[in-house]
């Protein structure tokens, strides 16, 4: 079974993580253990965003950005796919730099060097040069970049289903078997 860490970062797009944890609730039988780690941004966002405080009423552990002593932070805790929804382009820097921070760079930096599956939600526009770099040096070690570009083809009508598109890929490259709207069917 699978072992699957979420990382939340302070960007903009608390819809993404929230839609995520509910599809991932709904694939249970998918994985194993799932665990999830909040920048202080991320929950200042998510309450600013969505005027609620309700990552807290998810059945997952959350864990404190500065608790190195996570399963996740060490190989070991043979963590195979990891998430960052949304990726603020300041922790893909620090990824892409190696700097260990804190428990989310830490856990990205271990699915690196295991050579596991690393999900950057990048959330930003436009791009700099420094984000595109980075970009391609995480690229470059391994990690996937899958901006939250949503796609039209399904005519979503609300912002879920819109967030939802980028939802669905994030779940399609990370393996899980979904039922989503799939182009030419």
């Amino acid at each position: 079974m699978r072992k699957i860490v979420l990382a939340v970062t302070g960007a903009s797009g608390s819809v993404y993580f929230k839609l995520l944890l509910d599809k991932l609730s709904q694939l249970n039988g998918q994985w194993d253990q799932l665990a999830i780690v909040m920048s202080d941004n991320a929950r200042e966002v998510w309450e600013t965003e969505l005027g609620n405080s309700d990552y807290k009423n998810y059945e997952f552990p959350i864990y404190n950005k500065n608790d190195f002593s996570a399963p996740f932070a060490s190989g070991s805790g043979k963590y195979d796919t990891m998430i960052i929804i949304p990726c603020s382009m300041g922790t893909l820097g620090r990824i892409a730099s190696g700097i260990s921070n804190d428990l989310i760079t830490r856990a990205a930096d271990v699915i690196l060097k295991e050579r596991r599956k690393l999900i950057c939600v990048v959330r930003e526009t436009p791009y700099n040069l420094v984000h595109i770099r980075n970009m391609e040096t995480v690229t470059m070690a391994g990690g996937i970049i899958c901006p939250a570009t949503p796609s039209f083809y399904s005519k979503p009508q609300t912002v879920e289903e819109v967030a939802g598109t980028v939802v669905d890929r994030v779940l399609d490259l990370a393996g899980f078997d979904i039922k989503t709207f799939r182009w030419g069917k």
